[in-house]
């Protein structure tokens, strides 16, 4: 059986690909589309996963993909990719850099192989399940902190955390060092980099967090679902990331 590893050299192109896509956009002016659930969308997001779906399907046809823009193809296939083309998309319309693309493969289900990219900053963090993950070629490493009140905690906005998760995650923020507000995808790289101990988010689909999952592990961190279950495709979409195990333990006892 082919390892996650053989497939590092297909993520890059895919990712480059994207990069070539979305750079022309940026601050660009582009026009804004509003989905179905009213989340906004750009020409940049759809060409972006357009030019990484068509590279899988001449390279890798026995592949399935799940796409945030346009759906899920052979989503039962033994190896799949996730695709994200630019995960923040509120970020990028804005011109604020901290957006990613995001390209997971999953293995029988599992998160095998992660890619996250932010195309302006040129940062690449690269995760392969079993290996030691890197920050544009480099080694990286979580923080090594294990007190709460030494923790750096981060989610995207207090929208997405309603009622008794709100109160849960107000609760481990209230223990916690500081908060910052903001950043998607990007806070999970930065975690996984040091700069973050905690990140916590609810409501998250396949494709917001299928290709976090083996860069966190990779540098030493830990991702859950609240219940301190691995993620899957079946997952549900609360997530709790942590430096060490013991703040993930520590943080688990609020949520």
């Amino acid at each position: 059986m082919s390892q996650a590893a053989d497939f590092l050299a297909i993520a890059h192109r895919l990712a480059d690909a994207a990069r070539a896509v979305i750079l022309p956009h940026y601050r660009s002016g582009l026009a804004i589309d509003d989905k179905a659930d009213a989340s906004p969308v750009t020409l940049a997001d759809r060409a972006a996963e357009q030019a990484m779906r068509a590279i899988l399907a001449a390279e890798l046809p026995e592949h399935g993909i799940v796409g945030e823009e346009f759906g899920n193809h052979g989503e039962d296939a033994e190896w799949v990719w996730v695709l994200d083309p630019i995960d923040g998309t509120k970020s990028f319309i804005v011109g604020r850099p901290s957006f990613c693309t995001l390209i997971g493969l999953l293995h029988h289900g599992i998160p095998v192989l992660g890619l996250i990219d932010q195309a302006v900053l040129a940062e690449r963090w690269i995760g392969v399940l079993g290996q030691a993950s890197t920050f544009n070629g480099q080694p990286l490493r979580t923080s090594t902190a294990t007190s709460l009140a030494a923790a750096r905690l981060g989610s995207t906005g207090p929208q997405y955390l309603p009622g008794q998760a709100g109160e849960r995650f107000q609760a481990l923020a209230a223990a916690c060092r500081f908060t910052v507000w903001g950043g998607d995808a990007y806070q999970y790289a930065l975690l996984a980099s040091g700069g973050y101990e905690l990140v916590v988010e609810s409501g998250l689909k396949l494709h917001d967090f299928a290709a976090l999952v083996p860069v966190v592990l990779g540098a030493g961190g830990m991702m859950t679902d609240w219940q301190g279950r691995a993620l899957d495709r079946d997952s549900a979409g609360q997530v709790l990331v942590a430096a060490t195990p013991e703040l993930h333990a520590a943080a688990m006892a609020y949520l």
